[in-house]
């Protein structure tokens, strides 16, 4: 039993991986703030994830931290963890096992150090058992078991994510110039992901999206970050249609404006999954990998009006990018099924 913490008044949130684990995170900040309204809530992230919470309502002030450029270094990360000393947290919640989310905390002499039973959990003052590669629940509500050392037992989780007006202007600005009216309908299409386990065919992607515009009369836009618009490109070579590729182009805040703006986004397990659902656009998730923990039950898009496609081939443990099977579970996810669910999604949207 975690033994209860007294109440907070300066809180730091720590998530140092990835885009959707950071959107998957908010319902904490949420719950944060109304149990505690006037408390100083800040979150600690790397700098490719800040726009996906720097403006959150829940939030007081973001912080980075460059795990990969400027803070690699141990003595980097030294003198950052002792800059985090003038903030006077009283509270750290980390909310990923990791050796540095708990060094960290524990070299800015934050007093109550909340997180996980692994990766230097010793550090930790409040340990609770990690359990999320059993996959029984999904990965935000898993987050949300972190709040029981103060007594919060939130309801279900629904990420939320900031909409800057000044993002959605720059938006407006690029579909205007893409002559891209305002009762055109856009499907965005992310064809990328981070590992090779959890990437559809380019060629498919093509396929459905040349079909999307000539029988549904859409118009599809291709998005992706800077380091995965290869995977973009791929797709455009493979097309017949003219497409609209914003690939390497957008912020993240300017690609949570993009989405809300879309009917629909076809994408594979990733990061744009979330930002989509946290703004209320339809997603179609091309899942592959077959272990518990690396489920749809555990990183699936939360809301309404999702579809998941997610083949099962049998595989006992699934090897993700070291797969001798010739990646199965996305091989054998069609065109044609894929195609039809984005249809149908387009069908019963209003927006």
């Amino acid at each position: 039993m975690t033994p209860p913490v007294p109440a907070p008044t300066r809180i730091v949130v720590i998530r140092l991986d990835r885009l959707g684990d950071v959107v998957l995170s908010t319902p904490v900040l949420q719950a944060l703030r109304e149990r505690f309204p006037h408390a100083f809530i800040a979150m600690l992230v790397r700098p490719p994830c800040r726009d996906a919470v720097d403006g959150h309502p829940s939030l007081n002030e973001v912080i980075s931290y460059d795990k990969d450029g400027a803070h690699r270094s141990l003595r980097a990360t030294l003198r950052f963890a002792r800059s985090l000393r003038r903030y006077e947290f009283d509270t750290a919640l980390v909310l990923h096992p990791s050796n540095r989310s708990h060094w960290i905390p524990w070299l800015a002499r934050i007093p109550v150090r909340i997180g996980y039973d692994r990766k230097s959990g010793w550090l930790l003052t409040h340990r609770l058992p990690h359990r999320k590669q059993e996959g029984a629940k999904h990965e935000a509500a898993y987050t949300l078991e972190l709040l029981a050392p103060f007594g919060i037992s939130p309801a279900a989780p629904r990420p939320s994510v900031p909409v800057h007006p000044d993002a959605v202007e720059r938006v407006d600005a690029l579909l205007r110039a893409s002559a891209v009216g305002p009762g055109d309908r856009l499907v965005a299409i992310h064809p990328s992901a981070s590992c090779v386990s959890k990437r559809w065919l380019p060629e498919r992607f093509a396929e459905v999206a040349d079909r999307l515009i000539m029988e549904q009369r859409v118009r599809v836009c291709l998005v992706a970050g800077e380091a995965d618009a290869v995977h973009a490109r791929q797709v455009a070579r493979a097309m017949r249609q003219p497409v609209l590729d914003f690939a390497g182009g957008l912020s993240v805040a300017e690609l949570i404006a993009l989405l809300r703006r879309c009917r629909c986004l076809l994408s594979n397990d990733s990061g744009p999954v979330h930002l989509a659902a946290a703004v209320g656009t339809p997603v179609v998730d091309i899942f592959g990998r077959n272990q518990a923990g690396l489920s749809p039950q555990r990183w699936g898009p939360l809301g309404q009006g999702h579809v998941v496609l997610h083949k099962e081939v049998g595989c006992v443990t699934c090897l993700a990018h070291n797969c001798d099977i010739e990646f199965l579970c996305l091989t054998t996810l069609g065109v044609e099924e894929v195609y039809r669910a984005v249809a149908a999604v387009l069908e019963r949207t209003t927006r």
